[in-house]
């Protein structure tokens, strides 16, 4: 059975350029992290998060997402990138206190002889049913570095700022 140990919960006092949580110990067999947040940028829908591990700028980073903002669904394929962006979050002209729901699963996060997977899903939740206003997003990430994973940052796109009250945890798994 799964055992899931909470290494860092932080909750937003005030607005943040981002998050970041360093010195993640290498003695678990994966890591979750889970995200509860939203924007001040002024849109609808999202703000496109970005993802840097070990604070690797190099373009080192390869995206494949599926999503559906309407009754089409698409996808898309990044390579090359100099971080992982491919999941958003819920902006501030969503209503009031809409937050999105994201999950970020990194698999044998400490092997130092694999790249690194990052899958992810999210809902971009908005109390209008009008198309690309909400999404539904599902994708995964290749960190191109055999280095163990012992910092994870999550910055808002275009200098944008996550709101108080975002939410990230960061889960230790074993055993799974």
């Amino acid at each position: 059975m799964a055992a899931f140990t909470v290494i860092d919960h932080t909750e937003l006092g005030a607005s943040a350029s981002s998050w970041t949580k360093s010195s993640i110990p290498s003695s678990y067999d994966h890591l979750m992290l889970k995200v509860s947040a939203r924007t001040d940028r002024a849109a609808y829908y999202y703000d496109e998060m970005d993802i840097t591990l070990n604070a690797d700028t190099g373009t080192n980073y390869s995206t494949t997402v599926l999503y559906a903002g309407t009754s089409t669904p698409a996808s898309t394929r990044d390579s090359g990138q100099t971080s992982g962006a491919f999941f958003d979050c819920t902006a501030a002209a969503s209503g009031a206190n809409i937050f999105s729901v994201n999950t970020l699963w990194i698999p044998h996060y400490s092997n130092t002889a694999n790249y690194k997977q990052v899958l992810h899903e999210s809902a971009v939740e908005n109390t209008s049913t009008t198309d690309a206003q909400w999404y539904v997003l599902m994708g995964a990430m290749l960190w191109g570095a055999t280095s163990a994973v012992d910092q994870i940052t999550l910055t808002p796109e275009a200098g944008d700022n996550f709101v108080q009250y975002s939410t990230f945890t960061l889960y230790g798994v074993t055993g799974a």
